[in-house]
């Protein structure tokens, strides 16, 4: 049975392949900034595409209502959409930092609540925050980045416990490096040899879809074994 996925931050990177796993045997709607590169991906995979800012919450849930009026319901929000920052925090530019918090940590914040009440009418609904092995680790230079993957990791467990009564599952998924293009449009030199392939985990997605909506698994971690 197709069911209505929303992909935020699905015109590149993990997102890009989300988009093509997802998009044959199901109704895909890309949501991200750019709007050609959201044309090129969407046409690529017959889905659709909302240009939306996920830090700005009036312009998300508008984007939200805009999708359930159209498919007339959510069954999975994919968090996927986020922004890399590294070096020691007194070298990281005060602006860049604004937007990594309010794309990493606020755009989840913002997808989660806006989708919620299209969820509740149906009591069934699956919320999955694309997080990252920082999130539960932590390393120098990495200060920033750090920070919004732990708050994403404790806005999905306190959600969880929120949700859960109105049928609404959370899961937290938390890659390790994997093979995108995302330090390399930071003019960032990374051996990418030992990355993860994006592909697996879209497959480790595709389960927790699978599973049940009586079961929920809070969160899970997937990395290369040489990582």
């Amino acid at each position: 049975m197709k069911k209505t996925i929303v992909i935020t931050g699905g015109s590149d990177g993990l997102g890009k392949t989300l988009v093509k796993y997802f998009s044959n045997e199901n109704n895909v709607i890309i949501v991200a900034t750019n709007e050609e590169k959201c044309k090129i991906v969407a046409n690529d995979n017959n889905c659709t595409y909302k240009v939306c800012d996920v830090a700005n919450y009036s312009v998300v849930e508008k984007t939200i209502n805009e999708i359930e009026n159209e498919y007339n319901k959510i069954d999975v929000l994919i968090n996927n959409a986020g922004l890399w920052i590294q070096e020691e925090l007194d070298s990281n530019d005060s602006d860049r930092i604004n937007s990594v918090v309010d794309v990493n940590l606020l755009g989840v914040i913002n997808c989660s609540k806006a989708v919620i009440p299209c969820m509740k009418k149906n009591n069934d609904g699956l919320i999955i925050n694309i997080n990252s092995q920082a999130g539960i680790n932590h390393k120098a230079e990495r200060v920033v980045y750090n920070a919004t993957k732990w708050g994403v990791t404790g806005f999905s467990k306190s959600l969880q416990d929120e949700v859960a009564k109105y049928g609404i599952r959370v899961t937290d998924v938390m890659p390790g490096m994997m093979k995108t293009d995302m330090f390399n449009k930071m003019n960032i030199q990374k051996n990418m040899e030992n990355g993860l392939d994006t592909k697996e985990v879209c497959r480790l997605i595709q389960f927790i879809i699978d599973t049940p909506n009586d079961v929920m698994i809070p969160e899970v971690g997937i990395k290369n074994i040489n990582n």
